[in-house]
């Protein structure tokens, strides 16, 4: 077996690479004879797809030329290239250059030529990916697992698949025309009339017009706040709406989570729908009424398409890679981040820049990308700074967002997530020693006021929207069951600004 393996190693060290001379000689002697062949191949060719190192760079200096507004010819190469004493070729530069020439092809088939390079370096490259995975297979490194050998590999080969499909180009206005009234159409005939994923909050939804595809939503808020209670109610009520219109509407979400494990993420969302709040659920103080109604709750969403991963200190470059493979093998329709201050940047060896601010920036805007590759929104959870505690009113601006530069920046829409009720709990008041009974009577009197207004609800504080206005929700919410729902009082429409 061994000999076998071995045999088979030397039959494919003796292969050639994949490569096609003639095809890159008659590419550039095409664009040598007329320069508008180089127009029909210089949004997908680069210089290192050529298999003759040569060839790439006689293509990168007739690009040079030609972007310059000057013509690229045997003459005028001829002399960029006479000082290179490595140009390999009998005759010298003037030579080949001219023998280019002599044997080009038409400008018509130059497109034709050209993907057919770019198909052979595609090739190649996979050849590399391939030598690169069993050599690291073989001389492993202790700091990285198997499994991070295999996500980078996955990284890798997505990379190459979609080489030059991100570059995109020019696309006739009546195609995204067509693209614009498509969504508003699939907007019209859905509850509600909206244009993106519904959160289940009708005041919300009315601000944001759902949740759209590739957009980076910020949820932040200081902890206490719900940023991860709001985030499960809504992925519940995406993957809801995706289960009863079997696809039509909702989506399958994919839900990270850094900081919980599912367990404790599964027995919060089967508190919010059950009604039994998770504290008597994970001690198991339940009643047979109780019980039943759990089973009953827990039958419900195991239809539900919520996929969980809670593994702990994931990268975003691994986090990028199994939101792609969850869309191939089951769909997507949103991806959820709780939070992405425990997200590691880009790398599999786990390093971390040196400086805090252009590592969220990494991350950021990965996420980002990723929203726009997959063409789903992604709801990321976001930590606030302790200058939110300084201030008598609490409310979160977008100064108070940890790293808020690359934040803000990279993200579409940011909300927050405030409750006056928990920063009313701990400010109950005591009487204070020099204070009289009627006096302290007053003043608490005054407090209890103002949480019984406050209690039971919650504020989504919409602070940057890139397509919308911004504005303030009021919400109900469930500190039992920490859910959120729409505010119970008649009327209430969100408090819209801009």
């Amino acid at each position: 077996m061994t000999a076998l393996r071995e045999a088979d190693a030397d039959a494919v060290a003796l292969r050639a690479p994949p490569h096609n001379l003639e095809a890159e000689q008659g590419l550039l002697g095409a664009i040598l004879i007329n320069n508008r062949a180089y127009e029909r191949v210089s949004d997908f060719l680069r210089p290192d797809h050529f298999s003759d190192a040569l060839h790439g760079r006689i293509f990168a200096a007739a690009g040079k030329l030609i972007d310059r507004g000057q013509i690229a010819d045997a003459v005028t190469l001829g002399q960029y290239f006479g000082r290179e004493e490595d140009f390999d070729r009998e005759g010298g530069a003037p030579a080949y250059l001219a023998d280019l020439a002599r044997g080009a092809v038409t400008v018509i088939n130059a497109g034709e030529y050209g993907r057919l390079i770019h198909d052979l370096y595609l090739r190649r490259a996979l050849i590399d990916i391939g030598q690169d995975v069993v050599n690291q297979a073989f001389q492993p490194r202790v700091e990285v697992s198997a499994g991070q050998q295999i996500e980078a590999a996955e990284q890798s080969l997505f990379d190459l698949a979609t080489t030059g499909e991100r570059e995109g180009g020019f696309r006739r206005f009546a195609e995204s025309l067509a693209g614009a009234i498509k969504q508003a159409e699939a907007a019209h005939k859905r509850d509600g009339h909206l244009g993106g994923v519904a959160t289940g909050l009708d005041d919300l939804d009315k601000l944001l017009g759902g949740l759209h595809a590739s957009d980076l939503v910020i949820l932040a808020g200081r902890p206490g706040m719900g940023k991860t209670a709001l985030a499960t109610n809504i992925a519940f009520h995406a993957a809801r709406r995706f289960a009863e219109s079997k696809g039509e509407d909702g989506a399958a979400v994919g839900l990270f989570s850094l900081e919980m494990s599912a367990e404790q993420l599964a027995t919060r969302i089967l508190a919010e729908q059950s009604g039994i709040s998770s504290e008597k659920i994970r001690r198991g103080d339940l009643n047979n009424e109780d019980f039943n109604q759990i089973v009953r709750a827990s039958q419900a969403l195991e239809a539900l398409p919520i996929f969980i991963d809670d593994t702990p200190a994931l990268s975003v470059a691994a986090l990028r890679t199994r939101a792609r493979r969850l869309m191939r093998t089951d769909g997507l329709g949103m991806v959820v981040v709780d939070y992405l201050q425990l997200l590691r940047p880009s790398g599999i060896d786990g390093a971390r820049p040196e400086n805090r601010v252009q590592e969220i920036s990494d991350i950021t805007r990965n996420l980002k990308a990723l929203a726009k590759e997959l063409n789903l929104p992604v709801l990321a959870l976001s930590q606030l700074s302790r200058a939110v505690e300084q201030r008598e009113d609490k409310r979160p601006q977008l100064a108070d967002l940890r790293e808020s530069g690359t934040i803000e920046q990279d993200a579409d829409v940011v909300m927050f997530v405030f409750r006056e009720e928990y920063y009313m709990e701990r400010a109950e008041p005591k009487q204070r020693p020099e204070e009289g009974a009627e006096k302290f009577n007053d003043r608490y009197q005054a407090w209890q006021e103002h949480f019984n207004r406050v209690s039971g609800t919650a504020e989504a504080l919409v602070a940057k929207q890139r397509h919308g206005p911004t504005g303030k929700v009021t919400l109900h919410f469930d500190s039992a069951t920490t859910k959120f729902s729409n505010h119970l009082a008649a009327g209430h429409h969100p408090d819209v600004v801009g």
